[in-house]
């Protein structure tokens, strides 16, 4: 066991930390709140369907629907099937490999993701664009590049070209 003294924060750094996980509780609820009141779902299904509208043929595994949602694959199996009831997805073996499903998104599930879009782009330009100056946006752009390598999960995050 070890015996060296932690790296305590200092004030800025505390200060820091504290900003950023303020953020990090509020800013999902945020979003949530305004998806449920527009749209009346969740902010991961909203993910879920959004990922598949980017999709070719609006297919893909689960279990990488499930990482470019930022979520578990048992958390996904769960909301697909809310999903299923509402005929926004299905889900179907994968040709190509039995083993696995492939989650595809529906007509009606196209329909969803574009008439939640445009209230929900409002949100995120609202909170996250809006109150920031485009040197601003670029900080925070590489910010969160950096804090997802740091986290060891940034496939979902493209990291900047050039």
């Amino acid at each position: 066991m070890s015996t060296d003294e932690p790296r305590w924060l200092n004030d800025e750094e505390r200060e820091t930390w504290l900003a950023l996980a303020s953020l990090m509780s509020r800013f999902p609820a945020a979003l949530g709140t305004q998806l449920q009141r527009d749209a009346g779902i969740s902010h991961f299904e909203y993910q879920a369907l959004a990922v598949l509208s980017e999709k070719p043929d609006r297919t893909t595994r689960m279990s990488e629907l499930a990482m470019l949602a930022d979520g578990s694959l048992s958390r996904l199996s769960h909301v697909i099937k809310r999903l299923e009831k509402r005929e926004w997805v299905y889900r179907t073996p994968d040709p190509a490999d039995g083993r696995y499903t492939l989650a595809v998104l529906t007509d009606a599930g196209w329909d969803k993701v574009v008439a939640t879009a445009p209230s929900h782009v409002t949100e995120v330009r609202r909170l996250v664009f809006d109150p920031l100056t485009k040197a601003q946006q670029k900080q925070l752009r590489e910010i969160g590049h950096r804090l997802n390598d740091a986290i060891g999960h940034n496939d979902a995050c493209p990291t900047q070209q050039g």
